[in-house]
């Protein structure tokens, strides 16, 4: 079995940080949909701004509302209008092929793009 990239949000913007809450990051559900990473699913974060990567779980956020806010001790490592990458991995046995989701300034998406899969010899 392999972890592999299932599905990614490509330069996300970070539109809240809130270190009183009990953590994890708040994902507008358009966007959770559009990268089948499900609520309560674990992510890897990976902060473009500054280099930071953490691991957190996903809270569906209200539909289109573009939000993006990371919590808990968390928030101390992004800053609000810090670029982020959301990826979500799966254990599997078989090559995936994996949803990336761009999205444009205001977290709306603009693309999906499908991966290739493993290159054949």
């Amino acid at each position: 079995m392999r972890s592999v990239l299932r599905g990614k949000i490509h330069r996300a913007v970070v539109t809240q940080a809130d270190p009183d809450y009990v953590g994890s990051i708040i994902i507008d559900q358009a966007l959770l949909d559009d990268a089948d990473i499900w609520p309560g699913e674990r992510v890897l974060i990976s902060d473009v701004n500054n280099g930071a990567r953490f691991e957190t779980y996903a809270v569906s956020g209200e539909r289109d509302s573009g939000v993006i806010c990371v919590n808990g001790a968390a928030a101390r490592l992004v800053r609000v209008g810090d670029k982020v990458i959301i990826m979500a991995f799966e254990l599997t046995d078989h090559p995936i092929e994996p949803r990336i989701v761009l999205v444009d300034e205001k977290n709306r998406r603009t693309k999906i793009l499908r991966a290739p899969g493993p290159m054949t010899p």
